[in-house]
């Protein structure tokens, strides 16, 4: 069984405005609603949990009405945690007490404010997982990156060719993942950073595919700019 766990906590306070950018309205839509309808036509997606405050829910909902999205298809809502990866592990839990999943779940962890996601890539990232515990999308860096200690001073130079930046959705068979989340409690989640630093710390194999760069996050008013002519 595979599972969307849509990321929708966050603040998006670097884009402005009144609420939290996965749910300003573009051509009509949320923007969280552009990945909710991929993730819910999907025949290898048998259903989206999806991490949200209580005074959005209500909304969404309505939204995935108004996509023609069946109920069942949406397993419910997990409550934000103070940070992105403690979201991450209550919608984890949650997922796994759910009595429909079972210990061959596989979770498909996205954010959001990514709406470009594709099927075709979807499936990519899927069939990537094999034997792997987890599979996620990198892009090569394009410039040169150093190594600082104290951020005032270049300490060295490290290897760009061996530097890669992370993606989503990053996808993982949760009772490994969860297990590797849940070692790091109380303290040593806090510090996560990216979702799948735990699944590194854990010893995980997770295999590396060839990112989208048109899956960009939409964080900053450009972001939301070059996604607005993406569509028009």
């Amino acid at each position: 069984m595979n599972i969307a766990l849509v990321l929708s906590g966050g603040t998006g306070t670097r884009l402005g405005g009144d609420i939290p950018k996965q749910y300003i309205r573009v051509k009509g839509r949320m923007l969280i609603a552009f990945c909710l309808d991929m993730f819910a036509k999907h025949n290898r997606v048998d259903g989206i949990r999806i991490v949200a405050a209580d005074a959005f829910r209500n909304e969404i909902l309505k939204e995935c009405e108004t996509l023609g999205i069946e109920k069942e298809k949406i397993m419910g809502f997990s409550d934000p945690g103070d940070t992105r990866q403690l979201s991450i592990l209550n919608g984890l839990r949650d997922i796994k007490d759910d009595p429909k999943t079972g210990d061959d779940t596989v979770v498909i962890i996205h954010d959001a404010a990514r709406p470009n996601l594709t099927a075709e890539y979807l499936n990519r990232c899927l069939d990537a997982l094999g034997g792997y515990d987890g599979v996620m999308p990198t892009l090569p860096m394009k410039d040169t990156v150093y190594y600082s200690e104290s951020g005032k001073k270049v300490d060295r130079l490290l290897d760009r060719g061996c530097i890669y930046a992370g993606q989503a959705p990053e996808i993982y068979r949760l009772a490994n993942y969860i297990k590797a989340n849940e070692d790091l409690l109380p303290d040593d989640i806090l510090k996560i950073n990216g979702s799948t630093e735990p699944a590194v710390l854990a010893g995980m194999s997770v295999a590396m595919i060839p990112g989208d760069e048109n899956n960009y996050k939409v964080t900053t008013k450009k972001d939301m700019e070059r996604f607005m002519q993406d569509i028009s």
